[in-house]
C-alpha cells in the first residue's frame, strides 16, 4: 500500500474528523450543513455518470455489471444474515444483513477520489449499478425478519406500499437517479454548464464531508461497546471477503481496473444512511447500537483508510488493467 493513498486530502480530513473527537475539540458541522454536503455529492456524481454515460453507451459489459450489483445485493443478505443469526435475534439479523447488503455512497465517492489521484477513470454507467444497489438489500431484509420471525404481531404489520416507495424512491436513490437521467439527457451542453458546480469544487466538498463523517464515525465508537467481538471482527474481517468475490466476478465480467474498483468497493461497503432509516420503522425490533455504529464505526473508516488501496492492489494481482 502506498503511502499517498491515504496522504490526500479528503483522507486527511476524514483523519482531522476524529482526532477532533479525541481531543474534544468544539469543531462542529451543521445537520443542515452536512445533508446538503450529501445531497451535493449524490447530485454531482449523478449527473457525471449521467454525462459520461451520454457519452460511452450501455454495452453488454456494462449491463452483466448492472446484473452482477442487483445479485450481490440480493445474495450478500442472505449469507450475512444466517452467519449473524450465530449470534443475535432475528431482527438484528435481518437489520445487519440489509446493512451490508446495501451499499455506502460516500466510500464510492472516496473510490472515485482514488482513482482521480492515479489518472484512472471508471463508466458512468456504474453509478446506477450503486442506485440499483439499495434496493434490493432492504427488501430481502425485512422479507428474512418476516419469514424467520417467530413474532408474526410485528412482521404482519409491515407496510409494502410504504416500504417499496421509500426502497425505490428514498431521497439519495431518487437524487442519484434523476441526477443521471438529467447527465444522459443534457450531454455535453448540460454538463459544459454544471462542469464546475459538479467537478471543479467536487474535491473540496468531498474533504469537508468527510471531515463529518469523521467526527461521526468517531462518536459512534464509543456504542460499540454493545457489538462485541464478534460483530467487530465481521465489520473489518468481510470486506475483504468480499472484495475478492467481487473481483473474481469482475474478472469474468472483463471490466476494467477502475470499473472493477467501483464494483469491488459497492459490494464491500455497508449502509448507514438508507438502511437504518428504513430499519427504523420496518424491523422496530432490531437494535440501532449495533447495526448503525456497525456500518458507520467500523467498516467504513476500514474501507476509506484500508479498504480501497487493498481492494486495488488484489485488482492488480489478479491482472487487472
Amino acid at each position: 500500500m502506498n503511502i499517498h493513498d491515504i496522504l490526500n486530502p479528503p483522507i486527511l480530513f476524514f483523519f482531522l474528523g476524529m482526532l477532533a473527537v479525541y481531543v474534544k475539540s468544539t469543531v462542529e458541522v451543521p445537520e443542515s450543513t452536512s445533508k446538503f454536503l450529501s445531497m451535493y455529492l449524490l447530485f454531482a456524481i449523478g449527473l457525471k455518470g449521467g454525462h459520461e454515460l451520454s457519452k460511452s453507451g450501455l454495452n453488454s459489459e456494462h449491463l452483466l455489471t448492472l446484473l452482477a450489483c442487483i445479485l450481490a445485493a440480493t445474495v450478500i443478505p442472505i449469507i450475512t444474515f444466517f452467519i449473524f443469526r450465530l449470534k443475535l435475534s432475528v431482527a438484528n439479523s435481518a437489520a445487519l444483513a440489509a446493512t451490508y447488503g446495501s451499499i455506502s455512497a460516500v466510500t464510492f465517492i472516496a473510490a472515485g477520489s482514488f482513482l482521480s489521484n492515479k489518472g484512472i477513470e471508471h463508466g458512468g454507467f456504474i453509478v446506477a449499478g450503486m442506485a440499483l444497489m439499495e434496493s434490493p438489500a432492504i427488501i430481502v431484509g425485512i422479507i428474512l425478519n418476516h419469514f424467520f420471525n417467530k413474532d408474526k404481531t410485528q412482521s404482519d404489520n409491515t407496510e409494502w406500499k410504504l416500504l417499496l416507495g421509500e426502497a425505490f424512491f428514498g431521497g439519495s436513490v431518487y437524487l442519484l437517479l434523476g441526477a443521471l437521467i438529467i447527465g444522459l439527457l443534457s450531454g455535453d451542453s448540460g454538463w459544459d454548464s454544471q462542469k464546475f458546480f459538479a467537478d471543479s469544487i467536487f474535491k473540496g466538498f468531498l474533504s469537508f464531508f468527510l471531515l463529518d463523517k469523521g467526527i461521526e464515525s468517531a462518536r459512534k465508537m464509543g456504542e460499540l461497546k454493545d457489538a462485541g467481538f464478534f460483530l467487530i471482527s465481521f465489520g473489518i474481517i468481510f470486506p475483504p471477503v468480499a472484495s475478492v468475490f467481487a473481483a473474481l466476478l469482475a474478472k469474468m465480467i472483463g471490466m476494467n481496473i477502475g470499473d472493477a474498483l467501483m464494483f469491488t468497493v459497492l459490494v464491500s461497503s455497508a449502509s448507514y444512511i438508507a438502511v437504518p432509516a428504513a430499519m427504523k420503522h420496518s424491523i422496530p425490533d432490531a437494535n440501532p447500537s449495533l447495526y448503525i455504529p456497525m456500518a458507520l464505526a467500523v467498516t467504513f473508516p476500514f474501507n476509506v483508510l484500508v479498504g480501497i488501496p487493498l481492494y486495488f492492489q488484489i485488482l492488480k494481482y489478479l491482472g487487472f488493467e
